[in-house]
This record gives C-alpha cells, structure tokens and sequence, in this order.
C-alpha cells in the first residue's frame, strides 16, 4: 500500500499513485501544447500549475459561498443514488485528480447519514491510454466488482466514461454502463448516478492542485514499472496555498443546513408519481416557479395548507400552461415542481 502523500487524509482516501516528484520537470502551456501537437501523449507531461490571482481567488471565493448549498445537495443526492444501488459495501473509487475531494465528501456524507465508512481510493484514468490496470488489479483483489462505484466531480464529452466502460467490461454488465460513473454534475446526461444534470459552478474546478491535496494531474512516465502505479506529482511549494480541507469543510458543512426530511419527502414523491431522475423534482415555491417559467412542467403539486396568496402566482402560471396542480399532503414545502420526462428513460 502506497503512502498517502499530499494533503488528503488517510482515513479520508487512499492514493492507488506512484510519487513522481521531481522525475519530470512542468512544462509551461506553451511548450508543452507544441510538444502535444508533434505527437506526444499530454499523460507524459507535467503541467506547470497555475497560481491563481489575488482577482481570480476573489472569484473563487466568491463561487464556493454562493454554490456551496447547492453542491452539498449533489453529493447528497448522489451519496443516496449510491448507497440505494450499492449498499454498505460499497467502494468508491475516484478518478484522480478532480474526483478525489468528491468522492471524500461522498464518503464523508455516508458516513454521517448510515453510519458506515466505505473504502475509498482514488487511481489514475487518461484519455486515449485508460484506467491504470495495476490500480485496478489492486481494487479488485479486495473487493467485488459489483460493489465498485466510480466517482468523477462532472461531464463534459463523455471520453473518461468511454476509457471506464472499455475498462470494466469484465465485471459491469450493458444495462449497468450508465451507472459506473458517478458525478456531481452530469451536462452531458451520460450517467445515472449524479447531483443533477445542470452544468453547475463546483468551486473545486476553480483550481487545480490546491483544492486536490497537492496532486499534479496523473502521468504515464516513460519507463514506468509493470507493477508501478500511475504517476503523480506533489507540489509541496504550494502548501501554503493549499485549500483542499478548506473546500470540503465548506461544502460539508451545508449537510447541516439542508434538511435530510426535506430529502427523505422528496424520495417519496418520486416513488409517488414515478419520477425516475430525483432532480427532475424542485421543492419549495420559488423552484416551483422557476419550472413553469423555464422548464417543461408535468405537474404542480401545492400543499394542502398553502395560504392562496402565497400560491396565487403559481396557480396563474400553471392555468396559462395548463399545466395540472394537485393538492397534496406536502410536509416541508408548500409547492412542488416536477419536470416532465421528455424520454423513456428519465
């Protein structure tokens, strides 16, 4: 077992990497777009990291207090998708380096609600080269297919998902490919197992190494061991700069602000009405109105109790959509918004 290098905790993940540090000098962007442009793989290069602005910081800052309620419901909603498919024997395996402070806060999340402390690891995956198979030969020796779960922070094109099917054809069945992969933020509507498909600001993708322990990107070095990992490099320069506990203490935090009830009742409308994505469901008046005025509504649901004057707006939308409201016996909201689902399969 490698040594947790970096700043990640030990009991919070464990590295599948092999310290590269000092091995490959960083190259500035320039030179290593020219060097990635003549044909080298961008996995042999080490970036030169970027260190942010006094401007930039501002923003991210900025960003993790405005987004940091909505991010924590992600990684609520996505820890229930997991632990509902997965149970307690669950291993998560984080794609390094951008799903590593996710799938802390996934582990971080079943802990608090279920009591159980699944093993996490994170391993390296490249584009064009896939999942590092001496990781992966690692995880499986001590845990069954079946109960890995692959955690990323979002999608974007869909590449990684492409290396991690070729990659666990072995053991994930055809009618499992869309539930491999769980992220925060799915744009791409690639995975089944996300936060919500809305292409949020997770403040985590603001920075590189210093919201990620001090890791580099991972790279294949040239002459890399058979049975050696896949390489990463720690930028102890930094550390004075490193903000990754500071991110997840944030996001952590709103666990407590956001009501698990208010989650529990909204499990409960979706086996209700049949909603299959639980983010096609926005509670409270306020999201309630933002799906009739930007979204496809199915149906309104308003609270048995709701005083008309605080629902009167609503009730106007959904008679100039024709969209149906039901009274229902709401507990923590007075209204509640569904999406209605466009395809089968949602």
């Amino acid at each position: 077992m490698p040594e947790n290098k970096g700043t990640f905790l030990p009991d919070d993940v464990t590295l599948l990497l092999t310290d590269i540090t000092g091995m490959l000098e960083p190259k500035a962007p320039e030179e290593r777009e020219r060097l990635i442009q003549s044909g080298v793989h961008y996995s042999e290069l080490l970036p030169l990291e970027y260190r942010p602005s006094a401007l930039y910081l501002r923003e991210y800052y900025r960003a993790l207090e405005d987004f940091a309620t909505e991010t924590a419901s992600a990684v609520m909603v996505v820890g229930e998708q997991i632990y509902r498919g997965k149970g307690k024997n669950v291993a998560l395996v984080s794609l390094a380096r951008a799903g590593t402070p996710v799938g802390v806060l996934i582990k971080r999340y079943l802990r608090r609600k279920y009591q159980i402390d699944p093993p996490h690891y994170t391993l390296s995956i490249v584009r064009g080269r896939g999942i590092d198979p001496v990781a992966m030969k690692y995880i499986l020796s001590h845990h069954a297919g079946a109960d890995i779960q692959f955690v990323d922070g979002w999608t974007g094109k869909g590449a990684i998902l492409d290396e991690l099917i070729a990659a666990t054809r072995e053991f994930v069945g055809e009618q499992d490919k869309r539930s491999i992969l769980a992220v925060l933020a799915d744009p791409a509507n690639i995975t089944d197992i996300c936060g919500t498909h809305e292409d949020i600001p997770i403040a985590s993708s603001f920075l590189n190494a210093t919201v990620c322990g001090l890791m580099s990107r991972t790279v294949i070095r040239p002459g890399l061991g058979a049975d050696e990992y896949h390489g990463v490099a720690f930028y102890e320069d930094l550390r004075a700069e490193d903000r990754t506990y500071e991110f997840i203490a944030r996001i952590e935090k709103c666990f407590d602000i956001i009501d698990l009830q208010g989650m529990d009742e909204i499990k409960e409308i979706a086996e209700k009405f049949g909603v299959k994505d639980i983010n096609f469901i926005k509670p409270g008046i306020s999201e309630a109105t933002r799906v009739l005025l930007r979204r496809i509504p199915d149906v309104v649901l308003v609270a048995e109790n709701a005083e008309q004057h605080r629902i009167a707006h609503l009730l106007q939308l959904a008679q100039e959509k024709q969209v149906p409201v039901i009274r229902y016996p709401l507990r923590r909201y007075k209204a509640c918004g569904i999406i209605k689902a466009l395809t089968p399969d949602l």
